[in-house]
């Protein structure tokens, strides 16, 4: 669910020259923490996420997977 646009992106003030600090998923990416690096909980582990330019307008979330490739497994051959 979108937030209605009267309210503007999600900003949380933070010390932002701090490296490897921990963002919340919903957090919307502005032009103030281009070239950060940043921690983002995943649900199971922490992944580290560098901030780029083209990031600017979508929320840390959509560029951290949050589940695993299904791949189907191998069967043993038979003798």
């Amino acid at each position: 669910m979108k937030r209605s646009k009267w309210k503007g992106p999600l900003i949380k003030t933070r010390n932002i020259k701090q490296k490897l600090q921990v963002l919340s998923r919903d957090h919307e990416i502005t032009s103030q923490i281009i070239g950060l690096t940043c921690n983002v909980y995943s649900g199971k582990k922490f992944v580290k996420l560098i901030v780029t330019d083209e990031m600017i307008g979508h929320k840390v979330g959509e560029f951290v997977p949050t589940r695993e490739k299904f791949e189907f497994k191998k069967k043993k051959k038979k003798k």
